[in-house]
């Protein structure tokens, strides 16, 4: 008798649920909690540190997994995603859907042993981070639920260690929202005939190529001022400025490599570009306040 391998299972989670991406908001996430360290009277705990990390990997993991256990029959039908796990028959839709009920309930006993606050508001991040899966189905600014997704992780590091609100982790999440936005909308574009027959919405259905790829340039620079405008009003100084310019160089070099008429590039400038000038910059801004 055969038994599955325990590696080889881990694996395939591990691929459904694209950990790798793990990498675009969780630098943020690390940013938001040494913010809230460096300009509140908060010491730093490795227990909560912890404790926001299995938040971040515990709530990601659970809308990767719903958003592929949602889409199962469209990616069966597409030719670009009828490899992933689901559709592939390399793991089982109630299997997947068990793993996003355990995730979301592991994320909301993690946020208990944080505060108050991130228990009340877990359901609410739940209900933005699942719901995003259904979105494009009716509206084309899907992208943009998306972002707000990704952007509760610096003020959610923020509140983890204050328990409030404040303005300096606000800029960091719109930073991130109109960022995600941006180059889940390049992303996107692979998917824009696929999504035109199916009636899916998306931006590059809506404005097509070329004007997806303009919104998502005002998006990013939208970002780039936020990145700007943060560092400002944080009074930061030679590190972080460093740090904007990577990430802002960033922005628009992605840009360089993806045309309405030449998308052989949008993996690289999806995953490759972006998830580099977000590790850069939160070294940089851990530079700033330590060096």
């Amino acid at each position: 008798m055969s038994t599955a391998n325990p590696k080889s299972a881990v694996s395939n989670f591990l691929s459904l649920v694209k950990f790798s991406h793990t990498i675009f908001a969780m630098p943020f996430a690390v940013i938001g909690y040494l913010l809230a360290v460096e300009f509140t009277p908060a010491v730093f705990s490795w227990k909560l540190f912890g404790l926001v990390i299995g938040c971040m990997v515990f709530a990601r993991s659970a809308a990767m997994a719903f958003n592929r256990y949602i889409d199962r029959d469209i990616d069966a039908a597409n030719a670009r995603t009828v490899v992933r796990e689901i559709p592939a028959g390399i793991i089982g839709a109630k299997s997947a859907l068990v793993f996003v009920i355990v995730s979301s309930l592991l994320f909301i006993a993690t946020t208990f042993f944080i505060n108050r606050i991130c228990f009340y508001l877990s359901p609410v991040a739940l209900l933005v981070i699942l719901g995003y899966s259904y979105t494009k189905r009716f509206t084309a600014l899907c992208h943009l639920v998306l972002g707000v997704g990704l952007a509760l992780a610096p003020i959610g590091a923020w509140l983890a260690v204050t328990g409030y609100f404040d303005r300096l982790p606000l800029f960091y999440s719109f930073a991130v929202l109109s960022w995600v936005s941006g180059f889940d909308i390049i992303y996107a574009l692979q998917d824009e005939e696929f999504d035109r027959s199916k009636k899916l919405n998306s931006i590059p259905v809506l404005l097509g190529k070329k004007g997806a790829l303009l919104f998502s340039r005002v998006l990013h620079l939208c970002s780039a001022g936020l990145i700007v405008y943060a560092g400002y009003y944080a009074e930061f100084t030679l590190w972080y400025w460093f740090g904007a310019l990577v990430f802002c160089g960033l922005l628009v070099y992605q840009h360089t490599l993806v045309k309405p008429t030449d998308l052989s590039r949008v993996n690289l400038a999806f995953f490759t570009t972006n998830g580099i000038a977000s590790v850069a910059f939160s070294v940089f801004v851990i530079m700033e306040l330590y060096a």
